[in-house]
């Protein structure tokens, strides 16, 4: 069965010219010129990825992601002509998977889009994958994040990023291995993405626990560590 990708950009050059890269590879296509429509058909045609604009009418970008994330995890790769790390800093927190900026080669483009497919496609989905520690709970198969008793609202790749780090306690990953690892090796991005997502987590589990937390090993990379200091 074709892959179906949903295209949410008001350029109408731009649109028409994924389109046509987008079908030669075999995917069934779905274009939205706002991000009112774009919300629409995230939800009716049920996409295997979005390509998603900033700069929309209706609502931006920023805004049909956290709306498309309160119902879905479908990789989001973000177009924008914007290139300041904080425009970045937004789409990841929204949960975005990918960040391209315009003006862009399209043969990069379908490159992150097939590998953040492949991503998805091989996640493991044969066993039960959640993690429990004192008032915490991690569990990837409904994608919930329980802090202290309570639901957290938090977007996929944080929770896979806690979830990896989670697995192996006390384990020092470099910010490379985490990139490698979490996002997949043929990511575009930088080690930047990674302290992005886990200034986040911190946000959120800061305090919670004397039993673990989040650590910083400087000049390495990050940890999942038990025990009191």
């Amino acid at each position: 069965m074709a892959k179906k990708a949903l295209i949410v950009e008001d350029d109408g050059d731009i649109s028409e010219l994924l389109r046509i890269y987008l079908k030669r590879d075999g995917f069934e296509v779905k274009q939205a010129e706002d991000g009112g429509k774009g919300v629409e058909l995230a939800k009716s045609f049920e996409p295997d990825v979005v390509l998603l604009d900033i700069m929309l009418p209706v609502m931006d970008g920023w805004e049909v992601c956290k709306q498309i994330r309160a119902f879905s995890h479908v990789p989001i790769l973000m177009l924008t002509a914007k290139g300041e790390t904080r425009d970045k800093v937004a789409g990841l927190e929204m949960g975005a998977d990918d960040y391209i900026t315009k003006p862009f080669e399209v043969k990069e483009l379908m490159a992150r889009v097939h590998a953040v497919l492949r991503r998805t496609d091989a996640a493991p989905e044969e066993k039960p994958r959640r993690l429990e520690f004192d008032k915490l709970v991690i569990d990837l198969d409904s994608y919930e994040l329980i802090v202290d008793g309570t639901k957290i609202d938090t977007p996929p790749k944080e929770m896979e990023l806690l979830f990896h780090l989670a697995s192996a306690p006390n384990r020092v990953y470099t910010r490379n291995q985490l990139l490698d690892e979490v996002w997949g090796f043929d990511y575009f991005g930088d080690s930047r993405t990674v302290d992005v997502h886990i200034k986040r987590l911190r946000e959120k589990l800061e305090g919670v626990s004397t039993q673990w937390r989040l650590k910083t090993v400087w000049s390495v990379g990050y940890k999942f560590e038990l025990g009191e200091e």
